[in-house]
């Protein structure tokens, strides 16, 4: 009988093991989306749509000439906020593979033509998830304004 416990138990810690992360990632999304849909109920003036991904952008401006690749080298001025709240950080002229940047921007910077400007509203998932980076916390849902001023 105590063979078909261990047994038991184990098979309830490896489910558990394998059902638990993922619990927690599906749980964190809908909180991120639910965080997402309420700043922009409040904001009625964002009209920004969902990617499946679960990324909201808005392309406020759509720039010129040919959208970037995923092997694109990207020229931003950016600026980077906790969904209606702290700015964290800001660059001018801020040069990198979009292949290199959070999966946010690689899915809507390929919306978005030299000269164009967007606003993206991340889900944590798509940017820093649950370690976060530097001053911004784990599972942090950000809001980028992105201005892309040339590609390679």
């Amino acid at each position: 009988m105590k063979k078909y416990l261990l047994i038991l138990s184990a098979f309830v810690i490896v489910l558990a093991s394998c059902t638990g992360p993922s619990a927690q990632v599906t749980q964190q999304a809908r909180v991120d989306d639910s965080i997402i849909r309420a700043y922009l109920k409040a904001n009625p003036q964002i009209k920004a749509v969902k990617d499946p991904s679960g990324l909201y952008y808005q392309i406020t401006d759509q720039g010129t000439g040919t959208f970037p690749k995923e092997n694109s080298v990207v020229m931003v001025n950016y600026t980077c906020s906790l969904i209606g709240g702290r700015r964290y950080d800001s660059g001018s002229d801020f040069s990198a593979p979009l292949s290199g940047l959070i999966k946010a921007w690689q899915i809507g910077m390929p919306h978005l033509k030299p000269g164009g400007t967007m606003l993206l509203y991340v889900p944590s998932r798509l940017a820093y998830g649950p370690g976060g980076a530097g001053p911004i916390p784990g599972d942090a849902v950000l809001a980028f304004d992105i201005n892309l001023i040339s590609f390679k």
